[in-house]
């Protein structure tokens, strides 16, 4: 007579699964939970214990570690090792289904205690798992309640494919490994961020959350993965699937839009912002962000810090836009939204917080950092010229600096007050020169240069910037500071009437 172990915290599809193995011939071990859950709904079901001749011990710390068990799975199926399960009693167990302690959940629940976090580590369930993955062929091992009915239904059949008893032995696999990563990080935990403290083999976890149409481009495949039994950032509320350039876009300018403060949006395109707008409405805000340069913003992702209302969705009635998300919807607005177009992606924030790690694939390997989130200071900065920025040019500065921020390097913001709040009005981005993105910004900006802000992400190397910059009627400046020619850059800002502030900081984005 086959048999079945039976050992899961997550119970759904259980008890039919466990009919059907019945049916087939099986009997059942189960211990713990399982065993109560299947004994409730009349299933046949017999302890652990009645195997291994031992009980539960340490308050069911050890139930399923025993020779009688592991033995039983393990057994290549050959004359030799039957044998030696004969002479002790040991049946073959020919099925293990295993899914562990819910160790995620359980720690990302507020006030967890250490003590609460290391009793829901698993111990017999995995090396259970690992016992009957290794031994595939002769085992069919399964973590998950929808690989149940498939299973059943090849084995209603008569025979259980090698494919499929592969595939749940990586499937066992994966489940243990993301098991044990999971400890390590919470383990790892410390409210010191040196990097001292940073793991010296990092476990990255990630569950497939969707197969995505293609990458970049048609040639290339994509999907999206996420951290186990994390929430979704965003539910989408309308439109077509996402592809893989909405999601980084979307990135781009959700991680803008939480520089300021409500309302504002941020308009993207191809990972940089074209335009940037606050104001006391969204449809406001839209409205200046969409000024800034209105051809780029054709077919833009759109990051909204607010809910969108009636007005806003009026606003944006005549633009074409790829994915719009926002803090919430209004119902006018949605209705309105969704009667633009039955393509637009409209998604709406749920569960959003910024990653620890930012990480990179490169030949070299992969690469780790913070995310670029420290909160500025802007009573630190220090004046350098002989002119102090007035109030409204402060204003300004710490609006433009917050911009330039998220765009691509070398980056130059052009920003100024449009009926009395504060707007991009030209953005240079991804120069490889910063004199170029200068231009590129005072371009975009055309007569709207002419007493308008500038934000450099980094120091200017030469004066040239500067000149360029107060040539199109740039009236304050602020950049990090920190060239070799900052004496010469200073003396033309000084030379051109221009104030300028050193934040001591930069914001290289790559």
């Amino acid at each position: 007579m086959p048999y079945a172990l039976l050992s899961v915290s997550d119970k759904r599809g259980l008890v039919p699964f466990a009919r059907g193995l019945v049916a087939l011939g099986y009997t059942l071990l189960a211990s713990g939970g399982t065993a109560r859950v299947l004994q409730e709904a009349g299933i046949p079901v017999r302890p652990v214990s009645t195997v291994t001749g031992f009980p539960e011990i340490l308050g069911g710390r050890v139930k399923t570690l025993h020779p009688a068990i592991h033995g039983g799975i393990l057994s290549r199926r050959t004359v030799d090792d039957q044998a030696e399960l004969d002479r002790h009693g040991i049946p073959t167990i020919d099925v293990v289904v295993v899914n562990l302690y819910p160790f995620l959940k359980t720690v990302q629940q507020e006030g967890v205690t250490l003590e609460e976090a290391l009793e829901n580590i698993d111990i017999g369930g995995v090396a259970l798992l690992r016992a009957a993955a290794k031994n595939f062929p002769h085992v069919l091992v399964l973590t998950q309640p929808e690989d149940y009915e498939p299973v059943l239904a090849q084995m209603r059949a008569g025979r259980v494919d090698m494919a499929l008893r592969r595939a749940l032995a990586v499937k066992a696999f994966q489940h243990t490994a993301a098991y044990d990563a999971a400890i390590a990080a919470y383990l790892a935990q410390s409210d010191d961020k040196t990097l001292e403290t940073w793991p010296q083999v990092l476990a990255l976890t990630l569950e497939r959350v969707e197969v995505l149409r293609y990458g970049e481009n048609p040639h290339q495949q994509a999907a999206r993965y996420r951290p186990p039994h994390v929430p979704e950032a965003f539910q989408q509320l309308h439109g077509k699937a996402m592809s893989y350039n909405n999601w980084l876009d979307l990135d781009a300018a959700w991680r803008a839009s939480r520089d300021f403060d409500v309302p504002a949006v941020v308009i993207v395109k191809h990972g940089n912002p074209c335009g940037i707008g606050t104001g006391e409405t969204v449809a406001g805000a839209y409205r200046r962000a969409l000024a800034s340069d209105p051809v780029s913003a054709f077919g833009s992702v759109i990051a909204v810090r607010g809910v969108v209302d009636a007005e806003a969705a009026e606003a944006m009635r005549d633009l074409f836009i790829e994915v719009l998300a926002a803090d919430g919807f209004t119902e006018a607005a949605l209705a309105r939204l969704k009667r633009k177009s039955k393509n637009l992606r409209l998604l709406q924030a749920r569960h959003v917080a910024p990653p620890a790690w930012e990480v990179r694939s490169t030949v070299a390997g992969w690469l780790l950092q913070t995310p670029d989130v420290e909160p500025e200071d802007p009573s630190s900065w220090r004046v350098v010229t002989r002119r102090a920025p007035s109030p409204q040019e402060w204003e300004g500065l710490i609006f433009a600096w917050r911009a330039v921020k998220h765009v691509k390097s070398n980056a130059i913001v052009l920003a100024r007050q449009i009926d009395g709040a504060w707007a991009t009005v030209g953005i240079g981005a991804g120069q490889m020169s910063r004199v170029d993105a200068v231009h590129l910004a005072v371009y975009k900006a055309g007569e709207r240069a002419q007493g308008a802000m500038l934000a450099s992400d980094a120091f200017f190397p030469f004066p040239d910037g500067i000149e360029a910059a107060a040539a199109a009627g740039v009236t304050a400046v602020v950049q990090p500071g920190g060239s070799k020619r900052d004496a010469d850059v200073i003396a033309a800002a000084d030379r051109l009437g221009l104030a300028m502030v050193f934040t001591g900081r930069r914001h290289f984005r790559h």
